[in-house]
């Protein structure tokens, strides 16, 4: 037997093209789908509508003939929108933790930066769309609810102040989205937010009423009061700068150090 026929075949090798990376608008549609596919998920879309067709009946029925304008039903109907959106927005960023799906997410996808940018477009589409529908529930319950008390339809709302009402909501929701992006757990980040949300404003309230100093100082460091002014008049050009500052260091900022922080925490 030859030397020839002996000798190992020589190693082939073949290279292969590097895959190109996944669009933006790919995982977007990914993070959408998987907003509606658990059942929590799917069920607080549920609860949206249903929440603001119950808000609008309880107007209808129960408040005076004066008081039936479309202030009275939007401001009914953006009740449960304050509640509801920011838990959207933690659930779609702490569901790679609680459901243990990260690894695989970040696996598929290893740029985090990109995956918590879709999880961003999503809460707040989800967000702009939900408040427009029941704005829209709200639009039609003023138009019956007039006709069922014998009284002209009051469109007392402008869409300048509508906007606002939008823009004070999708600020919420991104107080939850900023908890999520922190916390990286459901039932801290919910709790957190209801803590924000429900025990923060009393004691800053009674803080502002008996302090002379924090009374000033209030409007430059309370991110609850000042989005509050939004649901109000016209934001002043004071106002819309007391909106920029407390936004900066309350969503801004740590919604910064939470994603430096998921982009260097250990997936398991």
């Amino acid at each position: 037997m030859s030397a020839l026929d002996t000798a190992a075949p020589a190693a082939t090798t073949s290279r292969r093209a590097a895959p190109s990376p996944i669009p933006l608008a790919r995982i977007t549609a990914t993070e959408l789908r998987k907003s509606f596919d658990t059942r929590s998920g799917l069920w607080l879309m549920v609860a949206i509508g249903v929440l603001a067709v119950l808000a609008t009946a309880a107007v209808v029925v129960f408040a005076p003939a004066g008081q039936q304008t479309y202030g009275s039903f939007a401001a009914a109907v953006g009740v449960p929108m304050t509640v509801i959106l920011p838990i959207i927005a933690i659930l779609s960023v702490t569901g790679e933790w609680s459901q243990r799906t990260g690894l695989t997410t970040f696996t598929l996808v290893p740029r985090r930066g990109q995956v918590i940018a879709a999880k961003a477009i999503v809460s707040v589409g989800v967000g702009v769309v939900s408040i427009l529908l029941a704005a829209a529930v709200g639009a039609v319950g003023n138009v019956v609810g007039s006709m069922i008390a014998g009284v002209d339809t009051t469109w007392d709302l402008s869409l300048a102040a509508l906007s606002q009402i939008v823009l004070a909501n999708v600020l919420g929701l991104l107080v939850g989205f900023m908890l999520g992006v922190l916390l990286r757990s459901s039932a801290a980040a919910i709790v957190a937010y209801f803590v924000y949300a429900f025990v923060v404003p009393p004691l800053t309230s009674l803080l502002a009423a008996s302090q002379d100093w924090f009374h000033g100082l209030r409007p430059w460091v309370d991110f609850n009061f000042a989005q509050g002014a939004l649901y109000n008049d016209p934001l002043t050009s004071s106002q819309w700068a007391h909106l920029a500052v407390t936004a900066t260091g309350w969503v801004l900022v740590p919604t910064a150090v939470g994603v430096w922080l998921v982009m260097r925490a250990e997936v398991k």
